[in-house]
């Protein structure tokens, strides 16, 4: 038998085993459908889920179904186990890549939906180093020889999160969420269906919106506790009355000179006036207004009304 001769019956080796309990429910008449469910992960191990269903019209239909997978996990389960390890030895030496098949399961029940009942088989085991693992995941080369799919087939290969598809051959019928899917009667070329998967540059949506949610949340809570214990402070803690350009000390008839003007200005405004004022019309400067409105204010001669975050100053022997 030459190698390509040998890859065509892999090819059909790999799907027709598993259609060994459907052959002995033909026997009994039974119709069934088969989805092949191969779910991808990180390292390049499938997770392959098989199942049979079959519809179960009466007492016979469900007493045939009984009969035939009695003895699912004694003989079935054991001849699949068998067939696939040597289907995965052939695939290895096709892709020279190590493989194993293991962790068999298998599970018949009678389910009961409103369409009515229906018999159902599945065949659950692990494919190592089924995928390529190399910034992404590549599938198809252990399909050395291709596949076929049967009437009523379904092939559904399933990606992690966090991929995007960025070649599939051939294209798939359906495409969902993580999800490509085949539907028979088809016939898959070697290494088919072949799939190549990337890594996405950033998080999923609802990851980003999660973290910025989190960002959001800790800089109201920190900007909460400051107000809380660091209160903005009162317009009686802060004046821009105060003086921010120090000046040399004056001399008495420099100091009295100055009293003067601010008395004069005073009087020919009503008795008051704002202190930012003071400064604007008679041009002294912050420090000197301020230090001699304090001399003043000492002697009663003027009074400091706090208005805001000003100082309005009021003649103390004329009325308002």
């Amino acid at each position: 038998m030459n190698k390509t001769r040998g890859y065509r019956i892999l090819a059909l080796f790999i799907l027709v085993v598993l259609c060994i309990i459907p052959a002995t429910w033909a026997a009994g008449t039974l119709d069934y459908t088969t989805t092949y469910t191969i779910t991808l992960k990180d390292d390049g191990t499938a997770l392959w889920n098989v199942e049979y269903r079959t519809p179960l019209a009466n007492d016979s239909d469900i007493s045939t179904f009984e009969n035939y997978t009695r003895d699912l996990d004694s003989i079935y389960l054991p001849e699949i186990e068998s067939l696939m390890k040597n289907s995965a030895a052939q695939a290895a030496a096709g892709t020279a890549r190590q493989m194993t098949v293991e962790n068999f399961t298998g599970n018949a029940a009678v389910q009961t939906n409103p369409t009515g009942k229906f018999g159902v088989v599945t065949i659950s085991f692990y494919w190592t180093h089924f995928a390529v693992p190399d910034d992404g995941l590549t599938v198809g080369d252990a399909f050395v020889g291709g596949l076929y799919l049967s009437k009523d087939n379904t092939l559904i290969i399933q990606y992690p999160s966090g991929y995007i598809v960025s070649a599939t051959e051939p294209a798939p019928d359906q495409q969902g969420s993580n999800a490509l899917v085949w539907y028979g009667m088809r016939s898959f070329g070697a290494g088919e269906p072949n799939i190549v998967l990337e890594k996405t540059a950033f998080p999923p949506v609802p990851v980003v919106a999660g973290f910025v949610i989190i960002v959001i949340a800790v800089a109201g809570l920190i900007m909460y506790r400051r107000k809380k214990h660091d209160p903005l402070p009162s317009a009686s803690a802060y004046s821009p009355e105060e003086p921010d350009d120090p000046s040399p000390p004056l001399s008495e008839a420099d100091r009295i000179g100055v009293e003067d003007r601010i008395l004069q200005q005073l009087r020919a405004n009503g008795g008051e006036q704002f202190q930012s004022d003071l400064v604007k019309v008679l041009g002294i400067p912050k420090s000197t207004l301020s230090s001699t409105l304090n001399d003043l204010h000492q002697r009663q001669i003027i009074i400091k009304v706090k208005k805001g975050r000003e100082n309005l100053i009021r003649l103390a022997e004329e009325p308002r």
